[in-house]
């Protein structure tokens, strides 16, 4: 065996088919494309295109609403407070406040601020500084020792700089 005899199997490779070559080719004049019309030609994009009756996207109702100006917390829980000052992330004796909260892994990113819920128990006195809590956790931070300062509510327009 010599390296120019060498190749594939038998039917392994095609040749491409070249089209537009004459009627004895199979796939001359048209291509294989059929007559005229959009799919004909290159380069079509007729998705959702229902030959002219109204899209399903369209006769279908529009649901829902997107508030701007809504206010995204980012919730935590009590426990969730308790285990990262358990492992030594969060300082008991410093105030307890977003960027802390962002530092010590707690929440991911700041958004609008955070709101601490009741889920869970307090072992620590802590003292909070937060846009929100609900009336559990406030009772649960209170009967630990702590103290919670709600921070006043900043709209969208200040947020932005305008």
């Amino acid at each position: 065996m010599k390296l120019n005899e060498i190749g594939d199997n038998p039917g392994a490779s095609r040749m491409r088919m070249r089209v537009g070559r004459g009627i004895g080719s199979g796939k001359g004049k048209t291509c294989g494309r059929g007559i005229k019309g959009q799919k004909a030609r290159a380069g079509i994009t007729i998705k959702g295109f229902e030959g002219g009756q109204m899209p399903l996207h369209r006769r279908l109702p529009k649901r829902g609403f997107w508030n701007p100006f809504a206010t995204q917390y980012n919730e935590v829980n009590l426990a969730r407070i308790q285990a990262a000052v358990d492992a030594g992330k969060l300082d008991s004796s410093a105030r307890i406040t977003v960027e802390a909260l962002v530092g010590a892994g707690v929440c991911s990113k700041p958004r609008d601020g955070v709101k601490i819920l009741g889920q869970g128990a307090l072992t620590v006195k802590l003292a909070f500084e937060v846009a929100a809590a609900s009336k559990s956790a406030v009772a649960a931070i209170e009967s630990a020792g702590g103290s919670i300062v709600l921070l006043a509510k900043k709209s969208k327009e200040q947020t932005s700089g305008a």
